[in-house]
């Protein structure tokens, strides 16, 4: 159990504040292409599974890869050769619940890829709440070349960014996208010209996030979530009880407050 990030140690992972709020999170295996093995899963689930049960003044995340090759490669296939089916599943099941915890996170997270982001490196990208990307990334989901499908939430999570038509085509043709296409797609937020520039934006951008009301902030991730999973009619309904619930915090009173004695606000989250 991660008690405290300030000083946590993880195998597979860097784990940093860039501020008071902003986490930096990066996979740490770049002689394996960050590869996920075993041991990254663990890694990558105590860390979720921390920020959904304790904050620990974190309002924003950035996910990102160690290296100048890769966000990620995807599982890790030298542990895997000679592995049984019964090892292949336990180790699933480990994974599943890491992409589920990242899915349930009410942190912002974002993903900052260069390099590849192939298999569950892409889907881990997919689980975040969005992509920067810089101009060397790539992204494919390439689990038909080893005789199964994506098993990260891959076909659910790229299917809502760019529609069934071109996920049907990326997933069974194994097809590989430029950073430029995906930024054209959808799956891509925004792309930079090399790494330093984006993890330069990156930053900018969830200082940004973290400067806002968190409450709210974790309110409108939820509500567009939750939202998307129902008709219309159903997630304004979402939207109202979240709000509501807002009503009743000092952070509404100090954004008001704030407001009209024109400075700025200092949320802390309550």
């Amino acid at each position: 159990m991660i008690t405290s990030f300030k000083n946590c140690q993880l195998e597979t992972l860097g784990v940093s504040f860039l501020d008071e709020h902003v986490l930096r999170v990066s996979l740490n295996r770049p002689q394996s292409l960050n590869a996920i093995n075993t041991q990254m899963g663990h890694d990558l689930l105590a860390v979720w599974e921390a920020l959904s049960q304790d904050d620990h003044g974190v309002r924003s995340v950035i996910l990102t890869g160690e290296g100048e090759r890769a966000f990620s490669s995807g599982g890790d296939l030298k542990e895997r050769r000679g592995m049984s089916n019964d090892a292949w599943l336990e180790q699933h099941r480990l994974f599943e619940r890491a992409f589920l915890a990242l899915l349930n996170c009410p942190i912002p997270t974002i993903a900052a890829v260069h390099g590849v982001a192939y298999g569950g490196g892409f889907e881990t990208a997919l689980a975040c709440d969005f992509i920067y990307a810089s101009q060397s990334a790539q992204f494919c989901l390439s689990e038909v070349k080893l005789g199964i499908i994506p098993g990260g939430g891959g076909t659910q999570t790229l299917s809502r960014a760019v529609g069934e038509r071109l996920a049907k085509e990326m997933i069974m043709s194994a097809k590989v996208l430029s950073a430029r296409e995906a930024f054209e797609h959808g799956i891509a937020n925004q792309i930079f010209k090399d790494q330093s520039d984006l993890m330069e934006s990156v930053t900018a951008l969830a200082k940004k996030i973290a400067m806002h009301a968190p409450l709210a902030v974790q309110g409108a991730k939820k509500s567009i979530h939750q939202g998307l999973q129902v008709d219309l009619g159903r997630g304004y309904q979402v939207e109202l009880d979240i709000y509501n619930q807002l009503i009743h915090t000092n952070d509404r009173r100090e954004g008001v407050n704030a407001f009209n004695e024109k400075r700025a606000p200092v949320f802390k989250g309550e």
